[in-house]
């Protein structure tokens, strides 16, 4: 019995693992759609731009992932495929002992089939109750001879089942195999594309860092602002207190609402919805190499999210918002706070929200920039903590939005 139960807990590890893999590869596919896509965008656009790049080398790093998860599924058919093996072997033993089993009881019974040698055979007895036993071993091993062809039936009607199965699992394989080869096919021509538009932006190094000095500048401005808003509200509590002659707060001070909105957003970490209805991240959150420039490290305070042309920005979570502001040649940002906590939206062009609003989660809040030079549209997220930064993409759901 034990092992019955360990052979399901397996099966059923198995076809969860197999419906995770799928759900996985169906959502890469999704992403790597996505990318191509606003790929198609920036090709409209004759000037080879750094974004064209990082969009490359994001859906190369995709579409890896997505030829290793195909590999994780070839690895689970071939385990699945060898425990069908095991079973169709397992199985054919049994059926044959059955069968020999089955063969000797029909040759007892035909060699005892009239009813004299049936009567003898009780007649001869010892006595009554050796008379009784003798009658109940022949219906016993009537009812046992019927049973045991019936296990035979069940045996035969499993052993093609997993025949039938492996004949799938292997008919599956193969198709996986011959998609492996096709994904494979297609980081090669993108790496090619790749090897491609690196060279040719190689070539504008100079204006690549003027582009990137200006984009630290902006940002920069950004937490400046961020910051001060915060400080602004401390001092206006610790004015309140030093009023109402309370000790000065260390921090910013909350409310039993606000704590209780802190509370939820942090609560809901991991699970909060994109700020955009779809993207894709191209900028992780803190220090990373620069994609094109060698020894140059870009600092990202937060992420920054490519998605279409005419996106929105929305709110990730219900909160007020605390500022709206303006970065010359940068776009506008919205603040928006959730007790402790603070949600950033940067390089917007139209903002529909003021300070003081209280908005919802996914409420539409502006629209974000379209850069003609670089045919991209490009969204900016920070996660604050009070003062501290946080990696935005720990909150946001793990998968795509696509």
């Amino acid at each position: 019995m034990a092992c019955l139960f360990i052979h399901a807990d397996k099966a059923f590890a198995q076809k969860s693992k197999k419906k995770d893999l799928e759900n996985k590869k169906k959502s890469l596919l999704k992403e790597i759609a996505y990318t191509n896509q606003l790929l198609s965008e920036t090709k409209n656009n004759k000037r080879i731009s750094l974004y064209q790049l990082v969009s490359l080398n994001k859906k190369i790093s995709t579409r890896e992932e997505l030829i290793e998860t195909i590999n994780n599924e070839i690895d689970l058919l071939e385990n699945q495929i060898g425990s069908n093996k095991d079973s169709i072997q397992t199985l054919t033993v049994s059926l044959q002992q059955l069968k020999e089993e089955y063969a000797k009881m029909i040759y007892f019974a035909w060699k005892n089939q009239d009813a004299y040698s049936r009567m003898m055979y009780v007649f001869a007895s010892k006595d009554f109750n050796q008379a009784y036993m003798r009658l109940k071993y022949l219906q016993q091993y009537s009812e046992y001879r019927h049973k045991q062809a019936l296990m035979i039936e069940q045996t035969e009607q499993e052993l093609n089942d997993k025949v039938q199965q492996l004949q799938q699992k292997k008919s599956d394989k193969k198709d996986l195999l011959s998609n492996q080869i096709s994904e494979k096919q297609n980081l090669t021509g993108e790496k090619t594309e790749q090897e491609q538009v690196f060279g040719e932006l190689e070539q504008k190094e100079k204006q690549l860092k003027k582009d990137l000095s200006k984009k630290q500048e902006d940002a920069e401005k950004l937490q400046k602002a961020i910051q001060k808003i915060i400080e602004d509200e401390i001092e206006r509590e610790r004015a309140k207190a030093k009023k109402n002659n309370k000790p000065s707060p260390k921090g910013l001070v909350l409310t039993p609402e606000a704590q209780k909105l802190s509370n939820s957003f942090a609560s809901n970490k991991g699970k909060l919805p994109w700020p955009v209805v779809k993207g894709i991240i191209v900028s992780t959150y803190g220090v990373h190499p620069h994609p094109l420039l060698k020894g140059v490290t870009i600092s990202n305070n937060g992420i920054d999210i490519a998605t279409n042309k005419g996106a929105l920005a929305r709110a990730v979570f219900d909160g007020e918002v605390t500022a709206v502001g303006d970065i010359p040649a940068a776009g506008q940002f919205i603040i928006i706070r959730h007790g402790e906590y603070l949600s950033v939206y940067a390089n917007l062009k139209d903002v529909f929200v003021k300070t003081g609003d209280n908005v919802k989660t996914k409420q539409s809040i502006g629209t974000v920039i379209y850069d003609d030079s670089d045919s991209k549209t490009e969204l900016h997220l920070e996660i604050w903590k009070g003062q501290t930064r946080m990696d935005p993409s720990e909150w946001i759901y793990d998968a795509s939005p696509n």
